[in-house]
């Protein structure tokens, strides 16, 4: 398979706790990205998915800062900002997660586009302006050439991403990365986002980290999933394995939150042949079957930073949890379907102690 896009050892991020001083936020997160494939980093709001997803492009917002670990490009080391500044916007795409918020308001659509094409391409004018209409209408914006002129307020959620999308390719990116690209759109644009994300994918050969709580977006999107829980990947592997034969109880957990596309009858884990396909209509349809389910809360909290208990992160919202969990952080295990658990759920305890 060659060299990983990007590869992530061991990170760790601290951020500035009040009254605590700096805390760590991720704590040991390891994963890696090739060519043609998408991870998902799944989880509970204050895991750490976003802030793992901004250490990669070397914007960590001001209280926080990567204390620890290590991040490589083609197995080249991102060790200062200059190297980060490199690779940002022309091998590394970012889609952020607010369509409305992310685009200047005052700034017309064509232009949150052609800055990227000047300083990416080194095109300007006439040439940026065509190359900006070609990659809006490939990403699926209607009539791209007359939006060009438009203010993001005159587009709907559906199509503010859409410019978001063209806007990250504009540099011609290897890898992007895209933080919740579908929290605030209907379901029916949802699966258009997504199908556009694997036709750009096949299409480009690119790699994908997708940061979602979505298990549905993971189940239809992704080739691999990592679950973080208070800032460590507890679970990792391929979607097909961990949504089907979840090993951690968390992960559990969180399947049992979810709508119930686990229910749907005729595939593995429950998602139609179909849908992989990403039809809106079937998406759609599953989305309500999804609603009819009742859904089993997870009690308890994800542990702020400073807060993570001693042993398991889990063990206080866990109805598996024994004495050695109060005592031992369990580590995750080196096997294709990695867990992070004293007593998982298909087995006897794994790994050692970190």
């Amino acid at each position: 398979m060659g060299l990983p896009l990007l590869q992530v050892n061991d990170l760790l991020i601290e951020v500035d706790v009040p009254g605590l001083g700096y805390c760590a936020a991720v704590d040991g997160v390891s994963f890696e990205v090739h060519r043609g494939e998408t991870l998902a980093l799944v989880g509970e709001s204050g895991c750490g998915k976003s802030l793992t997803l901004l250490s990669v492009l070397g914007l960590l917002p001001r209280g926080a800062i990567q204390s620890g670990g290590e991040l490589a490009w083609e197995g080249t080391l991102l060790d200062s900002p200059a190297a980060f500044s490199e690779l940002r916007g022309k091998s590394i795409g970012f889609v952020p997660q607010d369509p409305l918020s992310s685009l200047n308001p005052v700034m017309r659509v064509g232009r949150h586009v052609t800055e990227v094409l000047g300083r990416h391409q080194g095109l300007s004018g006439r040439a940026a302006e065509k190359a900006a209409t070609e990659l809006l209408t490939r990403v699926g914006l209607r009539d791209a050439a007359r939006r060009l002129s438009a203010y993001p307020h005159e587009l709907s959620g559906g199509e503010r991403q859409r410019v978001l999308i063209a806007a990250a390719l504009a540099g011609d990116p290897e890898l992007l990365v895209a933080d919740e690209p579908t929290t605030a759109l209907d379901v029916t644009v949802q699966a258009q986002v997504l199908t556009l994300f694997r036709e750009l994918q096949a299409a480009r050969a690119l790699g994908i980290v997708l940061v979602t709580h979505d298990l549905g977006v993971v189940a239809r999107a992704a080739d691999r999933v990592a679950v973080l829980y208070a800032g460590t990947v507890v679970e990792t592997g391929p979607v097909a394995l961990v949504l089907e034969s979840p090993r951690h109880p968390y992960t559990r957990a969180l399947l049992d939150a979810a709508p119930g596309f686990l229910d749907a009858p005729g595939s593995p884990f429950g998602v139609p042949e179909a849908a992989r396909g990403l039809e809106a209509a079937v998406f759609e349809t599953d989305q309500r079957a999804r609603r009819a389910r009742r859904l089993k809360a997870i009690g308890g909290a994800v542990p702020r930073p400073g807060q993570v208990p001693v042993g398991c992160r889990f063990r206080d919202r866990c109805p598996r949890a024994e004495p050695r969990c109060v005592r031992e952080e369990p580590s995750l295990s080196a096997d294709e379907h990695g867990v992070a658990c004293h007593v998982p759920l298909d087995g006897p305890a794994l790994g050692g102690v970190r």
